[in-house]
């Protein structure tokens, strides 16, 4: 694609979630990898609904910015997954409903914070391991993120919100759609005996879903 193209991707795409309730006011960021090697993000404090293609900030792979709007100072922790995950080519980080409330529990498993339920959530996440509680900025949240970005899709961050990849950015939505649905679901099914997949049926599904 096009640089326009992935910049009216990227809009339309934005758009789509905040309609459907995945982002609220400025909350979250969207970046890709671009032809040429440097990365389109959104702007900092942008809303998902009202981006503008023209104005989508550029950076290069050390955070330089190129052109457009600023950038949001959480595009440090995109390019520490960039760099350490060659596969992949888009991330998506949102505050969304299910994920977030998630997020803010005691107890979660550090290294899967959402036990395999559904084959949906193997295919397309796999694992969901996560960040131990940082402001958001803190440099250390990259450094977090590029020690675990080789072996993982999804990242949670504690009392924060979920770091989603793709191949491209339509795949990391998908992933981040269906990522937010089975967090709804493990809500939903708190306290209740689950019936959870085995690992010889967690094997068979590994890699089905790319």
């Amino acid at each position: 694609m096009t640089e326009q193209a992935l910049r009216e991707e990227m809009v339309t795409l934005a758009r789509s979630m905040f309609e459907r309730g995945y982002a609220t006011g400025g909350a979250g960021n969207l970046s890709l990898k671009l032809p040429d090697g440097n990365f389109l993000t959104t702007p900092t404090g942008s809303s998902f609904g009202r981006l503008v293609a023209e104005r989508l900030s550029v950076v290069d792979i050390d955070g330089n910015h190129l052109s457009g709007d600023r950038p949001s100072k959480e595009i440090a922790f995109h390019l520490a997954i960039y760099r350490n995950s060659p596969d992949c080519n888009a991330i998506v980080h949102l505050h969304s409903t299910y994920l977030t409330a998630l997020s803010c529990l005691e107890g979660l498993d550090s290294d899967n914070a959402i036990k395999p339920f559904t084959p949906y959530y193997v295919m397309r996440v796999g694992q969901l391991p996560v960040i131990p509680y940082l402001r958001p900025g803190d440099p250390q949240i990259a450094t977090e993120l590029a020690n675990r970005a080789a072996d993982y899709r999804a990242f949670l961050l504690a009392n924060h919100g979920p770091v989603i990849t793709g191949t491209d950015l339509r795949d990391a939505v998908d992933n981040a759609e269906e990522l937010e649905e089975t967090a709804k679901l493990a809500l939903m099914l708190d306290g209740k005996a689950i019936r959870y997949l085995t690992d010889a049926e967690v094997s068979d599904l590994e890699g089905r879903g790319k």
